[in-house]
């Protein structure tokens, strides 16, 4: 009988340790996740930055135009570790639309065009867009190791049990899939 009590506490205690141990790596590979995109929180705030940087330079040749500018900037929200992709992609066509306006000035003014201030801040925002699309990937195979841990056996138990879901992957848009054309 005392045998059968050890082996029954013995087996308790290898379940409490087994859930405590997954929801642990549950913890940790969503934290992970939230890393990843404050990387890309990060880099995407680095980029405005410099776009910032250029509607500074604009000014001095289109005042009009570079009000325009720094109103799209307004319009963007900060990101954060809690955001979400759909946060990122919102974010991006902002900047996407900034960086289009910003274009149209140059080509209105070749003085502002060739400017180094403005061929320095091209080759700063090329830089950062290349890290963001570089921690979109790094994000992208961290959801894959999140949402693979939460939907196997017998680690998904305890992902339902906590209430953990999937992470949302960063897609290519049909306006994505190419290098931008920043010159």
């Amino acid at each position: 009988m005392i045998y059968y009590l050890i082996g029954t506490i013995v087996i308790i205690v290898l379940l409490i340790g087994w859930v405590i141990s997954t929801y642990n790596n549950l913890i940790r590979a969503r934290e992970l996740v939230r890393n990843a995109m404050g990387q890309i929180s990060t880099q995407v705030e680095s980029r405005w930055d410099a776009l910032k940087n250029m509607i500074e330079g604009t000014k001095q040749y289109a005042e009009y135009e570079a009000k325009t500018l720094a109103d799209i900037t307004e319009q963007r929200s900060t990101l954060g570790q809690g955001a979400a992709v759909s946060d990122v992609n919102e974010d991006d066509r902002l900047f996407n639309q900034a960086m289009g306006k910003l274009f149209a000035v140059a080509e209105s003014y070749p003085e502002l065009k060739a400017s180094q201030v403005y061929q320095d801040t091209l080759k700063n925002v090329d830089k950062y867009e290349q890290q963001v699309r570089q921690s979109r990937m790094i994000f992208n195979d961290t959801v894959t190791k999140y949402n693979r841990i939460i939907q196997t056996v017998p680690s998904n138990i305890i992902a339902n049990l906590f209430h953990f879901t999937t992470e949302t992957y960063f897609e290519n848009s049909s306006n994505k899939t190419d290098m931008p054309s920043w010159s």
